[in-house]
């Protein structure tokens, strides 16, 4: 069971984001870990989690929806989870994968005013409501999970509908992200180099995918150390793009500046491997490495590296007589632009690229062990 349960967090895992570029909705651990009608198990249990993003990413419509999860410091020590939890909540925070703050309070909203996303919870945030105003005023923002038919729903609190969405980010918030900075704590995993007992184990993040700061204190302040952070120079220009197969958006991933990124099949070092979604005609026709995607400027260039070429759907459109292919050439993607790698394969600038039909990926929670995680049929 153990082990199970260890392929189920490292499931979860991959949907966890600080960046902003990556991140999806907002979530606050302490809070979603006792949501105990979800399973009807334990009064805390982290796999819930599993149920939530679950939820999020199917509601959305993108497979691989990410969540920027904000960590009451409370819970790394909270006996009502397991010891090997706690370590899981521990390695994230190491790994800069969540953010660990003193106290949450009004952090979460926070976070979801400055990037645009959507908040999931089932707290109603009457207290602050004249402060955000999206909270009353946009039908999607606030997203409530609960138990459903065959695990997590959410549910609009304001509103009606079940569809979680995105709003203007608020201007403080493009402010502070136009710019790099620097906690004077050592080894900050937010605002530094990274530290703790798991820092050797940590994955590579890209040098601009920091997030906000916090603002309470009327400066950029690091919302874990409540230290004020440095201004140290520009964030590095960057683009989210998405991957779309068979109708679904699968993956997003950043183009930023001196950070190219590569996608095909199974391209080496790092890149954007789609092999896993393929069919087995688009696994042949697609190269290893099929097209590289660079920031020069503010514009997002993609180059064809591939054996078959590369087709662009100018605007998105499907009209065949309206498609170009690009051998060996490079082009600017504009509003709209597709690059398509084989029929049905997309990528375009994330803000531009939805999905087209229902997203029916594997479950984060598909290796859970049943007598652990016992889902409530209502």
């Amino acid at each position: 069971m153990r082990f199970e349960v260890s392929k189920v967090l490292d499931a979860i895992e991959r949907r966890l984001s600080t960046d902003p570029a990556l991140a999806r909705g907002v979530v606050d651990l302490a809070e979603v870990v006792r949501y105990a009608d979800l399973d009807g198990g334990r009064p805390a249990n982290l796999l819930r989690l599993g149920l939530v993003v679950d939820a999020f990413a199917a509601q959305l419509g993108e497979e691989n929806a990410a969540v920027y999860t904000v960590v009451h410091r409370g819970l790394l020590s909270d006996a009502d989870l397991t010891s090997n939890e706690r370590m899981v909540v521990r390695r994230w925070a190491d790994d800069g994968l969540v953010e660990v703050v003193p106290s949450v309070g009004d952090r979460v909203l926070e976070v979801a005013d400055l990037l645009g996303l959507p908040v999931l919870s089932r707290l109603r945030f009457e207290g602050v409501r004249e402060r955000y105003g999206w909270l009353a005023g946009q039908a999607g923002r606030l997203m409530a999970p609960v138990p459903g038919k065959n695990g997590a729903v959410l549910v609009a609190q304001m509103g009606g509908g079940s569809l979680p969405v995105t709003g203007a980010p608020a201007p403080s918030g493009a402010q502070m992200l136009s710019r790099l900075w620097r906690c004077g704590e050592p080894g900050c995993a937010l605002f530094g180099g990274g530290g703790g007992a798991f820092a050797d184990l940590a994955p590579a993040r890209r040098a601009g995918g920091q997030p906000p700061p916090t603002l309470h204190t009327g400066r950029p302040t690091c919302p874990r150390h409540e230290t004020q952070l440095s201004d140290v120079g520009a964030r590095p220009v960057a683009e989210a793009l998405a991957v779309r197969v068979g109708g679904v958006v699968r993956q997003r991933f950043v183009v930023a500046e001196g950070e190219p990124m590569t996608v095909g099949r199974a391209p080496e070092q790092g890149g954007i491997m789609l092999g896993q979604w393929l069919t087995d005609e688009a696994r042949r026709w697609i190269s290893r490495s099929h097209v590289r995607f660079e920031m020069r400027g503010t514009e997002v260039v993609a180059q064809d590296v591939s054996t078959n070429g590369t087709g662009v759907r100018p605007g998105g459109s499907m009209d065949e007589a309206e498609r170009m292919i690009l051998k060996g050439q490079s082009r600017s993607l504009g509003p709209g632009d597709l690059i398509e790698l084989y029929p049905g394969v997309h990528v375009g600038l994330a803000r531009h690229v939805t999905s087209t039909g229902p997203v029916a990926s594997p479950s984060v929670m598909a290796e859970a062990p049943t007598m652990s995680m016992r889902v409530v049929d209502r």
